[in-house]
């Protein structure tokens, strides 16, 4: 019995060991090429662009610095793959990217047959369709025969089906792969709708010369939580990515900015901010990184309300209401799991 239960005790320690050699594999490989690679979509105005520089900016990118910031103390060591419906997860499962920051709804087959782990949230979306004004409609449901711009390779082309399927009408699909292609065939009427997330419909909006000329109707068909995502099997990599969401969201009902971080860490009194950001407590060693890992990721581009506001918010062309991205605590969906 005792030579058993030692076998079993020798056993369950070299799964063990197995375990965390497997989960710490991307971590390694990011920290041995001194950088993080970051897939984004190929440009949704306040989502994800490049500047005048060519930079990646926006609201995905600045997800993808902060977990740069939390590994190596250091947003700028990122580097960034613009990805499609169809080419984002061989990306990412074929270790192109370290992970994705993108607009990807998180599905039960995508996590399950896919085998990719979502992160919390960051985005409560849901899709929508937008219409010149002079086409006279005001409703999804007097759509019946209408030309669709619709990229392949979504949730976006799935629910367009279901929906039609339920309201029994028909549809003729004009197939697109990006936005930009969408916004050149929808503006030379090479389609009478283009339907996606309303949050990219009001941000290709904002990009038109006319915005005014089109409408977004008020059907929203479906559930679309986005959210950055990771490959199944590697949980040390998973938390990090997740912990780095939640740091940004905590950061928001805490008060920690970007401007006022360092000082929160000195002098805050709260004990979860301080061990938010490294000012007492072991989070960072549990999961591999330093104990200001948070820390830096908040300096990197500010809190989950911060980045909202530079890019998408209502102060920007996008011009989103936070909504359902509030806080809990106003009456939003953002909740992050406790720092303890």
């Amino acid at each position: 019995m005792k030579t058993k239960l030692l076998t079993m005790a020798l056993g369950a320690a070299a799964f063990a060991g197995v375990s965390t050699a497997a989960s710490a594999a991307t971590l390694d490989d990011v920290k041995a090429k001194g950088f993080l690679q970051c897939g984004v979509s190929t440009g949704v105005p306040g989502f994800a662009f490049t500047d005048d520089n060519g930079d990646w900016q926006g609201f995905d990118p600045a997800i993808c610095r902060a977990v740069a910031a939390a590994v190596f103390g250091d947003p700028t060591a990122v580097k960034f793959t613009p990805t499609t419906g169809k080419t984002r997860f061989t990306a990412l499962a074929s270790g192109e990217v370290d992970m994705l920051a993108r607009n990807t709804t998180e599905t039960f087959s995508r996590d399950v047959d896919l085998k990719f782990s979502f992160a919390p949230v960051n985005y409560y979306d849901g899709q929508g369709f937008m219409v010149r004004k002079d086409l006279g409609v005001d409703s999804a449901k007097s759509l019946d025969g209408a030309t669709i711009c619709i990229q392949t390779g979504t949730t976006t082309e799935l629910n367009l089906a279901d929906y039609f399927r339920a309201n029994n009408m028909n549809y003729e699909p004009v197939p697109i792969e990006t936005n930009a292609e969408a916004q050149e065939k929808y503006l030379a009427n090479a389609c009478d709708v283009y339907t996606t997330d309303a949050s990219g419909l009001a941000a290709t909006r904002a990009a038109f010369e006319n915005a005014a000329d089109h409408v977004i109707l008020p059907e929203i068909i479906s559930k679309e939580p986005l959210a950055p995502l990771v490959r199944h099997g590697d949980d040390q990599w998973f938390d990090i990515v997740k912990w780095t969401v939640n740091a940004l969201i905590t950061a928001e009902e805490k008060g920690v900015t970007g401007a006022n971080a360092d000082d929160m860490a000195a002098n805050s009194n709260d004990p979860e901010v301080r061990r938010l950001l490294g000012s007492e407590g072991e989070l960072g060693a549990m999961f591999g990184l330093e104990a200001n890992w948070a820390l830096n990721a908040i300096k990197a581009g500010g809190n989950y309300g911060e980045i909202f506001a530079r890019y998408i918010g209502e102060e920007t062309p996008v011009g989103l209401a936070r909504g359902l991205n509030a806080l809990y605590t106003d009456g939003g969906l953002l909740y992050s799991a406790p720092f303890r």
